[in-house]
């Protein structure tokens, strides 16, 4: 057999550059670069080893191990899943910098390969530095915090083990159904020992991403469910784009006219303009689609995992008569809320219902649900229309005439990011979608300080197309050192820092459920010790022009239009600046249509919170269970 020496590190590069996805008939390298910042447990194996591959492997060169992931994250999405990243970080503090972003790639359930760096398996000196120590177990790493937001774990503590750990990582990486975060911990010893490779084990390797099929009966069965409802509802999850079943979605919507309602994962699957999108659903949807999920007699989730924002905590599918119909690739997902399961992927699913149905004799929703639930959409853009309305001299626009600033000036080209904060559920409500993936809010994990790193995923995997990055100055101050990797590698990142002096939405909910919106703002303590005083001089537009970014500040309506439109048509990173309305950063904002569960302290001496607690009580009332 013929073999080839290389240390563990130069071999796992070497095959790590040679594995394909392929869907469809398209084949894309399965890992495109490895994002790294190195320390001693990891300079000599997996840096080495870069050193010797920079025309195999790209490497990005991050500030911040949890940045790195959400970066891959971002490229990850944009590649529909099919094309990933790898992070390489050291021992100890790097490496579990690293779970963070493992748990939100697992929750969203995309790609990412870690590898970090790991004590030594031959003990050559115990401890090491870095290392912890547990006396009832000699095994256990810090790296061992990551088997729970792993998809897929393992140890290499010896050279050959790379064989079957590197095989069965890739199978983790491809398959639509268990994907996740995926991490291979290397003992630094072990990264830089030789070993006679088969030269088999490089060979270029094609992974076939599956469409599972839909099971005839399962099939069946969903035919007969859609043809008995007279008020169906199919809420499209993230599924969707993952299995770029978005022109299935929109024959299935034409041909029934059943109306469609999206997660947070799952805005844009059709464009909203698109006769049967009736916009976000749950806490943070609209009117028309929680109306009509709260009347719905079947509601079919694709691709959907149903968390509590989507159910709006099991209180908002309200009819007695409801039942569920769940398309997902996995069967745990297709089982929630008691559903009848359709196991299959998006695409083959939605195309298979949508031929069943007509080979039936079609279907299709009465006219007069479809003129409803049209008339309640339109009634909802008078409501989206108002929220962006603005005063060109307005001295501080509110949040949601940002939105609507930036939401005239955007093409289906354009790329919005965000994930915690106020914005998800203005955006949610409020953001007319004009592409498949224009709309990329992560909400799985809801991670503050994801935005700016994934907008470098995103122009990594579709460079040319404009991304902006959304913030708030409390994500801002999370995580914004990835801007210097941004600037490093001459991308055109666009960032929106909208400054409102705090943690608005937490700020909001606090006050909702009776804590009197304590420890929220970003203020000097005032006499009484709280921080109610001024607010904090902290300039963070300064901030940005400081690593590197050309920072525009934007004080009206007019200044705002300007420099967005600035920003969108420059080739280097920009960041614009606007403070906004801080008397009600929501003005204009159509409230919460639906309720979501944060428990309120049962006995409490504060007026605030035993109000609090009794509406508490009453939307508890309402939760039911779907057997």
């Amino acid at each position: 057999m013929s073999t080839r020496r290389l240390t563990v590190a130069q071999a796992l590069i070497t095959f790590l550059s040679r594995q394909y996805t392929e869907r469809d008939g398209r084949r894309k390298r399965l890992v495109n670069a490895v994002w790294g910042i190195f320390g001693h447990g990891n300079v000599a194996g997996i840096g080495q080893a870069l050193v010797e591959s920079t025309d195999e492997m790209r490497y990005l060169q991050g500030r911040n191990e949890q940045a790195m992931v959400h970066a891959a994250v971002g490229y990850a999405r944009q590649s529909n899943r099919l094309s990933a990243h790898a992070v390489t970080t050291s021992i100890g503090p790097g490496a579990t910098n690293l779970v963070t972003g493992a748990a939100l790639a697992t929750i969203n359930r995309l790609p990412v390969l870690l590898l970090p760096g790991d004590t030594f398996a031959t003990r050559p000196a115990d401890p090491v530095l870095q290392q912890l120590e547990v006396p009832s177990a000699g095994d256990v790493s810090v790296n061992d915090a990551l088997r729970p937001v792993s998809a897929y774990f393992d140890r290499v503590t010896r050279p050959e083990a790379l064989i079957p750990a590197a095989l069965a990582a890739m199978r983790v990486l491809s398959d639509p159904a268990q994907t996740g975060a995926v991490t291979l911990a290397l003992p630094q010893d072990v990264q830089a020992e030789a070993f006679d490779w088969p030269e088999e084990f490089f060979a270029e390797r094609v992974w076939r991403v599956r469409r599972q099929a839909p099971d005839p009966d399962e099939l069946a069965d969903a035919v007969r469910l859609v043809r008995a409802a007279a008020r169906p509802l199919l809420v499209a999850g993230g599924g969707v784009h993952y299995s770029a079943a978005e022109e299935a979605l929109a024959a299935f919507a034409d041909a029934t006219g059943i109306p469609v309602a999206s997660t947070q994962a799952g805005k844009g699957s059709l464009p909203h303009d698109h006769p049967c999108d009736v916009g976000g659903i749950g806490h943070t949807g609209t009117a028309t689609a929680d109306e009509l999920a709260r009347t719905a007699d079947l509601v079919i989730g694709v691709g959907t995992r149903w968390s509590d924002f989507s159910t709006a905590s099991a209180t908002l599918f309200s009819n007695p008569a409801v039942r569920f119909l769940n398309v997902n690739v996995t069967g745990f997902d297709a089982h929630k809320l008691a559903a009848h399961p359709l196991v299959a992927d998006a695409l083959t699913a939605l195309e298979g219902l949508t031929a069943a149905l007509a080979e039936a004799g079609g279907h299709r929703v009465a006219p007069s649900y479809a003129a409803e639930y049209g008339e309640d959409k339109e009634r909802w853009e008078y409501r989206v229309d108002a929220a962006f309305a603005a005063d060109e001299e307005l001295a501080r626009p509110t949040q949601a005439q940002v939105l609507g600033v930036l939401d005239a000036l955007v093409t289906g080209e354009d790329i919005l990011i965000n994930a915690a904060g106020s914005l998800p559920g203005d955006l949610h409500k409020l953001w007319r979608a004009r592409s498949h993936d224009q709309y990329h809010v992560e909400y799985g994990y809801s991670c503050m300080g994801y935005e700016i790193p994934a907008a470098l995923g995103v122009l990594l995997a579709d460079p040319g197309r404009p991304v902006w990055a959304l913030v708030g100055d409390g994500t801002y101050l999370m995580n914004p050192t990835e801007i210097v990797t941004g600037v490093q590698e001459r991308l055109p990142l666009k960032v929106v820092i909208l400054q409102n002096h705090g943690y608005a939405s937490i700020g909001g909910l606090s006050a909702s459920v009776g804590a009197e919106g304590f420890g929220t703002a970003y203020r000097f303590r005032a006499p009484d010790g709280t921080y109610t005083g001024a607010p904090l001089p902290v300039d963070l537009a300064a901030n940005a022009a400081s690593l590197g970014m050309r920072v525009i500040r934007a004080k009206t309506i007019r200044d705002l239009r300007e420099a967005l439109t600035e920003t969108r048509a420059a080739d280097v990173p920009t960041c614009v600046y606007v403070e906004t309305e801080t008397a009600d950063t929501m003005s204009g904002v159509p409230p919460a249509q639906a309720w979501w569960d944060v428990p309120v302290a049962e006995t409490a001496t504060r007026t605030p919170a035993v109000k609090a607690r009794e509406e508490y009580d009453r939307h508890v009332a309402a939760r039911r269970r779907h057997l």
